[in-house]
């Protein structure tokens, strides 16, 4: 089976999360400080602050804005639900507002209509890798004193417009999944210039405590105090030793990433019934994911003919709004996305992760054009 994602773990990573094992500093040490610096460095942010995955990330991202109960975040359906979670988890209510069929990017023409006097803040999701139009997003969160979240959990080391994702929107949020752009097994960071929030970040991961135990180390001191309720959301000195390996790594594989994504393209050009997502002009797409939309072919079908071929397509994401919760609580079938819904039943995600050779990419190109014949 060619899966869908897939960890490039090579022994450069194997001997760094050795040298910490060996070490004195298992978690919450001064690995997680250089895992960071690099990541701050690599956006071209202020503050970074690593937590244990993505999901944290985002929990934490919504405690450092203030969300509470009657607050409402306006977000895409199309995503993984932890972004729409994570506003929930602080009392606030998940709005969803609709995409662009072309990209499954948020659309700011269709936000607008969803802002009330309750909107506290928007997340648009960097779906695939590729960057939101920050530009026009920007704009509209000034517009309305809303502030502007980056789900980038698809999209370390994409770009807008020039830009790093990571440094535009007042948060980013970014996953080390094993299947993202570089893994640290778990682990999540957030990344913005406002150090008011990065602090409370800090202090969120670390069960609203004040300082941790590097930190009163160093300062000869046993006093902690907790002045908020927070999580044990810590990432570890091991999970952070392998983030730092992975982040020298990073080029290569953007840069194979990208290649395996234009072979699909060029695959795909002249067929009347795959369709690839558009790419903006003004992106550097990071290709996390390579989606594609089929036209007037049953995807249950091709779904289930590819993986009997040894092809380990997938699906990117059910709408937020479907899932059983969401209808139960939020009423959210009521209230469903016209493009949303006129694409999700044709998306499919094809393999693609650094380590895949040509063969199998061809293989991955010919059993889609033969399944889809």
């Amino acid at each position: 089976m060619i899966p869908y994602g897939k960890q490039c773990i090579d022994e450069n990573d194997i001997r760094a999360v050795v040298e910490v094992l060996k070490s004195d500093w298992l978690t919450t040490g001064p690995m997680v400080q250089v895992f960071e610096d690099g990541v701050l460095n690599l956006v071209g942010s202020r503050y970074a602050v690593a937590v244990c995955n993505g999901t944290a990330a985002l929990h934490c991202a919504m405690y450092a804005i203030g969300v509470g109960p009657g607050d409402e975040v306006i977000l895409p359906p199309m995503t993984f639900a932890a972004t729409a979670n994570a506003v929930i988890y602080q009392g606030g209510t998940p709005i969803f507002s609709d995409v662009e069929e072309d990209t499954l990017l948020i659309d700011p023409e269709k936000i607008e209509k969803k802002i009330t006097s309750k909107t506290k803040a928007i997340i648009a999701v960097d779906y695939a890798g590729q960057p939101c139009d920050y530009q026009r997003l920007q704009k509209l969160a000034k517009k309305h004193n809303l502030i502007l979240i980056a789900d980038g959990c698809h999209a370390l080391g994409a770009e807008y417009k020039g830009k790093r994702v990571g440094s535009i929107a007042d948060l980013t949020v970014f996953s080390f999944h094993p299947v993202k752009h570089i893994t640290t097994g778990e682990g999540g960071m957030i990344t913005t210039d406002n150090e008011i929030y990065a602090n409370r970040m800090r202090q969120f991961r670390n069960h609203g405590i004040t300082s941790d135990f590097r930190t009163r180390e160093k300062e000869a001191t046993f006093l902690y105090e907790m002045t908020d309720i927070g999580y044990n959301y810590r990432l570890s000195d091991i999970h952070s030793a392998l983030g730092v390996s992975q982040l020298q790594k990073l080029p290569f594989f953007i840069k194979k990433r990208r290649e395996i994504a234009h072979r699909y393209q060029d695959a795909f050009f002249a067929s009347s019934v795959i369709q690839s997502l558009k790419v903006n002009p003004d992106s550097r797409h990071a290709w996390h994911l390579y989606v594609i939309k089929l036209v007037e072919r049953d995807r249950t079908v091709i779904f289930r003919k590819l993986r009997e071929k040894g092809i380990g397509v997938n699906v990117h994401y059910l709408p937020v709004y479907r899932h059983p919760y969401y209808e139960e609580k939020f009423n959210s079938s009521e209230n469903r996305c016209e493009a949303v819904e006129r694409v999700y039943e044709k998306l499919l995600s094809l393999p693609i992760f650094p380590s895949m050779t040509d063969d199998m990419v061809s293989t991955v190109i010919r059993e889609v054009l033969c399944a889809c014949e």
